[in-house]
């Protein structure tokens, strides 16, 4: 057999794992979609059935005759802010500790990393009594400064590997000029920035907007949480209602398919770059 031959071998193997692969990582979105629009009498009796007709009687009565839309709005309140917050704050901090490169903001870089190797579980009882002496319990804007700083080691990461790319000589031009430090990193140095940014709100997003723990504990009972959260109270010890659990959790989906694949060349961009600079 010929070496051509062989390659042609591998890839078709290669392309046959990727689509098995691919296969296995989509069925339970497909799964979720299908379940999504039929009754919970129909998934009871056939969950891997389609569904007979398009049956909208979930999404209606879930928009309308519960509090889901309530926790729609406090997921969308907490991922937006949060991450408009980190990307007003972060970005800001990776540039610093890059370019001041002394040894305090090298200590103030390895104590960032280092709050990424304490796992939430560890400390989630200090900081849940911290939120209370700060009155920060109970309402949306204690898990968003908990995001924000939850997301300050990884954040540094990203950004110092992708500053480091960036010419110093181009900053020295614009301070030539007549510009302000702040002036030079939000309309030099940040727009140069982007994908590693695409990638900060794809990954920090998609936790966010996925959380469960946080906003389960953090928030006040007997109120709507978010979206997550929402859809678990119709799992029941005897019984559930499935129907409302496919129903929301397809509505949790679709804003993250669409975020991502708009997002998706820049993501990829970003992590690459990333990876290789530094």
């Amino acid at each position: 057999m010929s070496m051509q031959a062989r390659q042609k071998i591998g890839e078709v193997l290669l392309f046959a794992v990727t689509l098995l692969v691919a296969v296995v990582f989509f069925f339970p979105i497909l799964f979720n979609l299908m379940s999504a629009f039929k009754s919970n009498g129909e998934i009871m009796r056939d969950a891997l059935s389609f569904p007979t007709s398009l049956y909208l009687e979930n999404f209606k009565y879930l928009l309308t005759e519960t509090e889901f839309p309530r926790a729609i709005v406090n997921s969308l309140i907490l991922t937006v802010v949060s991450i408009v917050m980190q990307i007003l704050i972060i970005p800001m901090a990776g540039y610093a500790i890059e370019r001041r490169n002394v040894k305090w903001t090298h200590f103030v870089f390895l104590y960032f990393l280092a709050g990424m190797m304490i796992p939430f579980q560890a400390y989630m009882i200090p900081l849940f009594k911290e939120l209370k002496m700060l009155g920060l319990y109970g309402s949306l804007a204690g898990p968003v400064f908990v995001y924000i700083a939850g997301a300050v080691g990884f954040g540094c990461l990203l950004y110092t590997s992708f500053v480091k790319g960036i010419p110093k000589e181009i900053e020295e031009a614009a301070e030539i000029d007549g510009c302000s430090r702040y002036t030079i990193f939000w309309r030099i140095v940040f727009p140069l920035l982007g994908p590693v940014t695409a990638s900060m709100v794809i990954l920090n997003g998609l936790g966010i907007w996925n959380d469960f723990l946080l906003p389960m504990l953090a928030l006040p009972s007997g109120e709507p949480k978010t979206m997550v959260v929402e859809i678990y109270r119709y799992i029941g010890e005897f019984s559930s209602r499935w129907d409302m659990i496919f129903a929301g959790t397809a509505l949790s989906v679709i804003p993250v398919l669409i975020i991502f694949v708009s997002m998706q060349k820049y993501f990829v961009k970003g992590i690459s770059s990333g990876a290789t600079k530094g």
